[in-house]
């Protein structure tokens, strides 16, 4: 039996990808503790997992990221100029409200607050970087953050992130991030690290 090989090389991610990049990024978080609290039921948490992201990047990010692939991985990016245009408009509100049921009063606290610890200083945002379990440990998620890194030190400007998994934080350390601080979500939530990286020359 021939094992079929996966590229690690980020390439543009299209509207096209969204059922894919929806699957693999459902894989990426479903033992994240914000994407567990949103979705409690483990018998429907990747099915939920993979409507929220296939949403998020075909209605939001997509439109107005920069969102880049590999063959077992994804990262949406929003450069400063866009920020204010990748906030979710009023039909994809409803939408991920449909998609959350019972946690979508909570899916709005958080994001509520969230926003309260957006730095004032121009930057650019990773909002979502995920690999596939199946392609953890082979540069895939790596290859997406070296690039949109690359971008974002090309215009001179620092990258900001939240993550809600303490185990992820070497990882973002390892490419220069540090922790600004904690955030407790509303309701019982999750803590959410807020993270920053200076630009490199």
């Amino acid at each position: 039996m021939t094992l079929m090989s996966t590229t690690n090389t980020p390439r543009t991610a299209t509207i096209d990808d969204a059922a894919d990049l929806g699957r693999t990024l459902a894989l990426a978080f479903a033992d994240d503790p914000m994407m567990c609290w949103f979705f409690p039921d483990e018998t429907t948490r990747e099915e939920g997992l993979t409507r929220y992201f296939s949403t998020i990047f075909t209605r939001q990010y997509g439109r107005h990221g920069f969102c880049e692939r590999t063959d077992l991985a994804a990262s949406f990016w929003v450069a400063p100029e866009a920020q204010a245009k990748a906030v979710p408009d009023a039909e994809t509100i409803a939408e991920l409200t449909d998609i959350l049921g019972d946690t979508a009063p909570l899916f709005r606290e958080a994001v509520e607050a969230a926003a309260e610890h957006a730095p004032p200083e121009e930057h650019w945002y990773l909002a979502v970087v995920g690999a596939d379990p199946a392609g953890q440990g082979q540069g895939h998620g790596a290859a997406l953050l070296r690039s949109g890194l690359a971008r974002a030190d090309a215009a001179g400007l620092p990258v900001y992130l939240e993550s809600s998994k303490e185990s992820n934080l070497p990882f973002y350390e390892h490419f220069g991030f540090t922790v600004l601080g904690e955030a407790q979500l509303p309701g019982g939530g999750p803590t959410l690290w807020v993270m920053r990286r200076a630009p490199r020359g």
